[in-house]
Formats: structure tokens, C-alpha cells, sequence
């Protein structure tokens, strides 16, 4: 199965030299990594090509990594049912330059990348309808970005009087407590220990 994959890793490379820039064999399966503003005609290529038929597109998503100048990942996940096989897709963005949108390719790729443009700020070029999917309205923030807090900005309730959603700064009942995580058995004292060591040893 690895030589399979390595095989095919090497003929997707050696079709599209401009558009992919690497391939790895790694627990089972290929990944590549593209070019952002090549990522439409990887897509294209891979889903029509004889040799890949990945004609599902199972998903996308979005990984944070702040310490790089190109910060986030968009990861693209399709399937072969012909030939039994998965793809990882790779590229690096940042936070202005948008990655062109692959809805026209893969319809349900619109619902994907509205999550990975809500949850992180990624944005896509030519998408059909580029707005928020799981947050509210108004919502501030990007809240699977590594930086965004995690008490978040503000907290939503429920208002009788007005009979509307209010939004309100968040207020912690409790401060922010550090855990030393050490098991009960060691190093902690439990209710009922006093009275062991004030018992006289036979």
C-alpha cells in the first residue's frame, strides 16, 4: 500500500510541477502540499485524473500555527471509492491573502470553507457566499485561532424585560485556577487523613 501511494504521490508531483510543491507517505496516506493559488486546478486534476478519481470531498479545515509568517494551514481530505484510497491536500496562507475557492469544483466544499472562514478569518476568493456558519451574528473574533482568549469577549443571555439576546463583557465567578495534577494517592491530603496519623502505630 505505501509503494501504491508513493507511486501515485510521484505521478500527481510529476503532472502538475508548477502547482505542487511536495508529497510525504505518512500512517497510510499521501499527502501532498500545493500551491494556494493552484489549489483549484490540483482539485480539478485530482478528481478527474484516470489514475486519482477523488471525486468526494470529504473535508476542509483550518490549522493555526501564529509563529509563522504564513500562520495558517487549510487542509483539504477526498476519497476514491474507485480506487479505495484517501488524499491530504495541504497549502500555507496568512491572514490577508485569500485561497481560491473550490465550491465551483465541489459544491459542499461551500459549508467547509464558511466554517474555516468563521472558526479562523481564512479567507476565499470567489466563494458564493463568504459569511459566518456556527458563531452569531456580530460575533468579534476567530475562535480557534491560538491567540483568541479562551473565556472569549463577551457572554450571551437571554433577557425577560427587554425579551431579546443581550450581550454582556464576561464576568468569571471564579478566578483562574492552576492544577497540579497529581494523583490523589500521592502528595495529596484527603478528608479522614488526620485522623490516621493521630492513631498510635501497633
Amino acid at each position: 500500500m505505501t509503494q501504491a501511494l508513493e507511486d501515485l504521490g510521484a505521478h500527481i508531483r510529476a503532472s502538475m510541477t508548477s502547482a505542487i510543491e511536495g508529497h510525504a507517505v505518512a500512517f497510510g496516506e499521501l499527502t501532498l502540499t500545493a500551491r494556494a493559488e493552484q489549489i483549484a486546478t490540483v482539485i480539478t486534476f485530482l478528481r478527474d485524473d484516470p489514475r486519482c478519481r477523488f471525486t468526494t470531498l470529504i473535508d476542509i479545515c483550518g490549522a493555526d500555527y501564529p509563529e509563522r509568517t504564513k500562520r495558517f494551514d487549510v487542509v483539504y481530505h477526498l476519497l476514491s471509492m474507485h480506487l479505495n484510497q484517501r488524499i491530504r491536500i495541504k497549502l500555507e496562507t496568512d491572514e490577508s491573502a485569500p485561497v481560491p475557492s473550490i465550491a465551483g469544483i465541489f459544491p459542499c466544499a461551500d459549508w467547509f470553507e464558511r466554517e474555516a472562514f468563521d472558526m479562523y478569518g481564512i479567507l476565499f476568493a470567489n466563494h458564493p457566499d463568504l459569511r459566518r456558519l456556527l458563531t452569531d451574528y456580530g460575533f468579534q473574533g476567530w475562535p480557534l485561532r491560538k491567540d483568541f482568549p479562551l473565556s472569549g469577549h463577551v457572554e450571551v443571555r437571554y433577557d425577560a424585560e427587554q425579551q431579546r439576546v443581550i450581550y454582556e463583557p464576561v464576568k468569571l465567578t471564579q478566578a483562574f485556577r492552576n492544577f497540579d495534577f497529581l494523583s490523589p494517592w500521592e502528595g495529596m491530603t484527603l478528608p479522614g487523613d488526620e485522623k490516621a496519623a493521630a492513631e498510635p502505630k501497633k
